[in-house]
């Protein structure tokens, strides 16, 4: 392990001008694996690049859990529908929120960090 590994405390997603704080732990992480019968790594990997809406709602619901006890996935589903009306996007949510989820949660290395911060931002700027 590198020792000036810096890895993000936790997520953050703000959605009607409350932050929201994300972070996925052991139990989570397993009880998504299992719901999925899959690693998170490959959840994401798919042929168009962005997961199904589905899976990152999931992802996010977990997240919030350690934070914000007893959120229901119906109540994450109505925060992405007031964030799409605040001009998100299931794009800009992979960018903004899904991929801080797995930074937080100790899924990558600070260089493999450092080299995905960089490609999304290229992303967002085409888009």
């Amino acid at each position: 392990m590198e020792n000036n590994m810096k890895i993000l405390p936790y997520a953050t997603w703000v959605v009607k001008e409350e932050e929201y704080k994300l972070k996925l732990d052991t139990a989570g992480i397993i009880k998504l694996e299992e719901s999925f019968k899959s690693n998170l790594i490959s959840v994401l990997d798919t042929a168009s690049g962005i997961p199904p809406l589905a899976v990152m709602l999931k992802i996010t619901h977990q997240a919030m859990l350690k934070y914000n006890h007893g959120i229901k996935l119906k109540e994450v589903y109505d925060l992405f529908d007031d964030y799409v009306d605040e001009g998100g996007s299931q794009t800009s949510f992979l960018t903004d929120v899904i991929m801080p989820i797995y930074q937080s949660g100790g899924f990558f290395s600070k260089s493999i960090a450092e080299e995905m911060d960089g490609q999304l931002q290229q992303a967002k700027e085409q888009m």
